[in-house]
């Protein structure tokens, strides 16, 4: 999806590149918020004579919790929430990013060093990001960007990867005729996030990011994962799928989620292996008496998770594609109780008077009476859980869940067909 674009044209093929992607109901919503990002861009920078805009969506997790990081299978799909970007070439070498609400960031192009002191910042994504394409001998050149964004930080969606994908499909498009594919830009996030953000992910974020629609991922060589599209829609049959913000944060829970693949490298440095994913699952659990002393009981119970839920998405993959979604929603609610009892990432370590994920979890299937599924969603421990809800209580689910949570706590989700785009 391509199309010529400057500030002088009629917008036209601005709209039709919209109404493409966010279909002709949300088009005029759309369109309304895209002249806003074009009119920030010049608030910001002053006119410009060449705009690109791109777009790059949030992702949900649908299978494979915590997978990802031991070179697991994933069930994932990009949403219909997104960043969005004005961006004009500045003929400098420095990158200027200005997202709505938030300071200006600025990276000098000629610095791209990794800084620990810049962790969990937009910036350091950027420097990462301008690093990983340098270190391929890819063209890089400053430029003025302008950003507005429906993926809420904090939310398990991922807004992290969003911007990942974002800021590497700028640079892909603008200077280098798209030389990297979308498995390389995910590639490319990730590496920004683990060693410029401070945040030890797997691929999932960024491949459910730059793919797009739904599909279902094998991270055993995670150097060439394989990518399969499951074309499904799930409110052909009667479901919609929904997001549920639990109304805690995220983002300084960096510890809890390194806690995670620290105590399973624990377990493989048993085996010497790197990951669960190299280690036979019937080796596991003939080691089992010594792993419990080495690594301590929490560690071995979430390998047993990784071993679990690497199964329950080949399941759900298969449930999706023999049309069997009773199957599919049995498989999320174990998948489910997986996570809660032996990955342990719906409660961080210690909390008692918060356990915002825990409780939404129980008002959820409070609210769903035995239908539909639930799970913790994304990372845990915060953020949000996933829920498929009937279409014929959808209603009364989602004005329950906000009168228990807060207004506007439940999102009801579409997949998107395309990853990170440059629409015009």
């Amino acid at each position: 999806m391509s199309y010529t674009f400057s500030p002088a044209s009629d917008f036209q093929h601005l709209e039709e590149a919209i109404a493409e992607l966010y279909g002709p109901a949300a088009a005029p919503a759309q369109v309304r918020r895209y002249r806003r990002l074009l009119d920030g861009l010049t608030a910001a920078f002053g006119p410009s004579e060449k705009v690109a805009v791109f777009s790059a969506p949030g992702r949900t997790e649908i299978g494979g919790n915590h997978t990802d990081h031991q070179h697991g299978r994933v069930l994932t799909g990009s949403i219909d929430l997104d960043i969005i970007a004005a961006v004009a070439p500045n003929g400098e070498n420095v990158i200027r990013l200005q997202s709505e609400g938030f300071p200006l960031d600025v990276v000098d192009l000629s610095s791209l060093e990794a800084d620990p002191s810049a962790y969990n910042s937009s910036a350091a994504i950027i420097r990462g990001i301008a690093a990983a394409f340098a270190a391929r001998g890819c063209k890089l050149e400053g430029f003025n960007a302008y950003t507005t964004s429906t993926v809420f930080k904090g939310s398990g969606l991922s807004s992290s990867a969003a911007l990942e994908i974002l800021v590497g499909s700028i640079l892909n498009s603008l200077f280098n005729g798209n030389k990297c594919s979308s498995v390389e830009l995910a590639k490319i996030g990730q590496y920004a996030e683990n060693v410029y953000f401070g945040k030890p992910s797997g691929l999932l974020d960024q491949m459910g990011a730059s793919v797009g629609g739904m599909v279902t991922i094998d991270f055993a060589d995670n150097d060439n994962p394989v990518v399969e599209k499951v074309d499904f829609d799930f409110s052909s049959a009667g479901h919609a799928l929904c997001i549920i913000d639990s109304g805690a944060d995220h983002a300084d829970l960096t510890d809890e989620y390194a806690a995670v693949p620290n105590e399973l490298k624990e377990i493989c440095a048993h085996f010497g292996k790197k990951v669960l994913r190299e280690i036979p699952e019937e080796d596991f659990y003939a080691a089992l008496p010594v792993l419990r002393q080495k690594a301590g009981d929490r560690a071995v119970l979430r390998a047993m998770h990784v071993y679990h839920d690497n199964h329950c998405v080949e399941g759900q993959v298969a449930a999706l594609r023999s049309n069997d979604f009773a199957k599919f929603l049995t498989l999320v609610r174990t998948s489910g109780l997986s996570s809660w009892r032996f990955l342990q990432n719906v409660v961080p370590a210690g909390c008692t008077a918060h356990q915002e994920v825990a409780v939404a979890l129980a008002l959820a299937e409070r609210l769903l009476h035995g239908r539909g599924a639930c799970r913790v969603h994304g990372g845990g421990f915060a953020g949000t859980i996933q829920a498929f809800v009937p279409l014929d209580m959808l209603e009364s689910f989602r004005a329950g869940m906000d009168a228990y949570l807060g207004e506007g706590k439940c999102h009801v989700l579409t997949i998107r067909p395309v990853g990170g785009v440059r629409l015009a």
